[in-house]
């Protein structure tokens, strides 16, 4: 099944006539996601290599049945684009678009929740169902169709997982990179969640960073609501206290968000952290024997 995307992802891309939304784009219409739209206010009519441009997002919808957008438009417009395509009914918003601030973001969160919206990012390398569909930035051609779910704050940890399990010869139902902004459309629980109603994710991997609370809340959850083994890892052991240390959220206040402060609160919970990605690919190797 896998979660998010899938054989009925029908995906419009904002900003695919820009260079971002056009190389991304046509990338993922390459791996076999069926990308049916582009949107770009007052170039509707023009085309992307045979992809259909609209000035807007309803027509996206109505004309092209989009009912899944990928955001690639600059910061300054990338709000617009969300609330755009919730208004126009679509299910699923995945914005790769950095740097919005996290005030727009905190309205945006309040708005797309009240409408029953997916939301993956922003600051987010995307989705990818491997064998299915691929939206985002993802280097689909590293992973593997299978059973391990994963699910992560950072991107590049996300590849290196991934492909760890590829080469151990186990593969992924779906990658979500949830982003790694203090404010983003769904968390680690949101995402667990799915996976754990999901008929073909057997296990799932979280990957977190130093900041914030979410990996503890996500301990938490599983302690009380998932059923599937979950393993971890956590990036930041040796980040310097108070200094942000790649994303916006990898902050740690005080005494609250550190590497360590996770992992006990992850193994409170009877989840096993590993200490490098490549540890964790062969924990999960372990479990799925």
């Amino acid at each position: 099944m896998a979660i998010i995307l899938d054989n009925d992802t029908r995906l419009v891309v904002a900003g695919l006539t820009g260079s971002e939304g056009r190389f991304h784009g046509l990338r993922n219409r390459a791996y076999g996601t069926n990308l049916v739209a582009g949107v770009t206010p007052g170039k509707g009519g023009q085309d992307v290599e045979g992809v259909p441009v609209f000035d807007t997002v309803a027509e996206a919808v109505d004309e092209a049945g989009a009912n899944t957008s990928l955001i690639f438009v600059p910061a300054r417009f990338a709000v617009d684009a969300i609330y755009e395509a919730v208004d126009a009914g679509i299910g699923t918003v995945i914005c790769i678009t950095e740097h919005i601030p996290a005030h727009d973001m905190l309205r945006a969160y309040t708005y797309f929740r009240g409408k029953g919206t997916t939301m993956i990012g922003p600051n987010c390398p995307g989705v990818l169902s491997p064998g299915k569909a691929n939206a985002g930035i993802i280097p689909a051609e590293i992973f593997s169709e299978g059973s391990v779910g994963l699910v992560s704050r950072s991107g590049t940890l996300t590849y290196q997982i991934g492909h760890e399990l590829t080469q151990l010869g186990l593969g992924n139902s779906t990658i979500v990179g949830i982003g790694g902004d203090p404010v983003v459309g769904s968390s680690f629980v949101d995402v667990i969640e799915k996976f754990e109603t999901d008929e073909q994710t057997e296990l799932i991997v979280l990957v977190g960073e130093i900041g914030g609370d979410e990996e503890e809340k996500a301990a938490a959850y599983v302690a009380e609501h998932v059923t599937k083994p979950v393993l971890a890892y956590i990036a930041g052991f040796s980040a310097p206290p108070g200094k942000t240390m790649g994303h916006a959220g990898a902050i740690i206040s005080g005494s609250a968000g550190t590497a360590q402060g996770k992992k006990e609160a992850l193994e409170a919970r009877g989840i096993e952290v590993g200490t490098t990605p490549t540890e964790v690919a062969q924990m999960v190797a372990e479990r799925m024997k």
